[in-house]
């Protein structure tokens, strides 16, 4: 008796995926700040915030707003808490900075339990973007780096000031890279800027202003001063290599911004044996 083979049913074939859809930005805002006439416009976004740029009481004003929204992979409770710490402990170290005249944007509003920081908005650009800029006009010109070298000099003593101003009232960073770190023009830089373009080294010219205080710490540590400067140096050395050899000058100019720099400056020695020790475990 010969057996009968059934036919297998073709397998139904599964639509297409299609790509999900982004978030409107309105959903992304406050919900204070979401029927405003003019919204904020997002700027940046982060794996924990938000950055958008709008104003502050008067159109004129223009102001930074920092905007942590809820988590849904947190629990709620610990959601609210986790996000009411960090932007008081953020707006804390800002004020006391400020309050000290450490170089950072001034505080003008908060709403910690909706998770939203608003402070003032640095004109200007990032030291990363500048100095990169900087040093890819210097590529492949006789001279190279050489050529112009006191703008550079000067550009690190003055990030090696506010970073020794800042430890110096006690605050650690947690995060310093030249992305955190602001060129605002000066007022005469500003005046001739307007009757011209500017030069090649002038773009390199600005007052240094410390941003982005997510992860900063009050806390009097020598070591954690010291990490701070390591994550920076690690930092230069990955984003700006060209620019590295020239890093003593922002040491050299932290050694003398406040007492007992000279003691972090040799925690920073052991911190280095510790990363090239990682280095070489792997």
């Amino acid at each position: 008796m010969t057996a009968q083979i059934q036919e297998i049913p073709p397998i139904p074939q599964a639509a297409p995926l299609e790509p999900p859809v982004p978030p409107k930005s309105s959903n992304l805002l406050p919900v204070t700040f979401q029927n405003d006439p003019a919204p904020p416009e997002l700027i940046a976004q982060g794996a924990e915030a938000l950055l958008y740029r709008t104003t502050y009481l008067l159109p004129s004003i223009p102001c930074a707003l920092k905007y942590r929204p809820s988590k849904p992979y947190r629990h709620p409770i610990l959601d609210t808490r986790l996000t009411k710490h960090r932007i008081l402990s953020e707006a804390r170290v800002l004020v006391k900075c400020r309050k000290e005249g450490v170089p950072v944007p001034a505080v003008y509003a908060l709403d910690e339990k909706a998770g939203w920081l608003m402070f003032e908005w640095i004109e200007g650009e990032v030291v990363r973007v500048r100095l990169n800029e900087w040093l890819r006009r210097r590529k492949g010109v006789e001279g190279g780096i050489q050529l112009g070298e006191e703008y550079l000099r000067a550009l690190m003593r003055r990030i090696g000031s506010a970073l020794g101003r800042m430890h110096g009232i006690g605050i650690v960073h947690g995060d310093l890279t030249t992305s955190n770190m602001m060129l605002r023009p000066s007022k005469n830089e500003a005046v001739s800027a307007a009757g011209g373009s500017e030069t090649e080294d002038q773009i390199l010219d600005g007052d240094i202003v410390l941003i982005d205080f997510g992860l900063a710490s009050q806390g009097t540590q020598d070591e954690d001063r010291a990490v701070d400067l390591y994550v920076l140096e690690r930092a230069f050395a990955s984003t700006h290599p060209r620019a590295e050899p020239l890093f003593s000058e922002v040491l050299d100019a932290y050694g003398k911004s406040f007492k007992g720099a000279h003691i972090v400056l040799k925690k920073l020695e052991d911190v280095r044996m510790r990363g090239r020790k990682r280095s070489m475990l792997g």
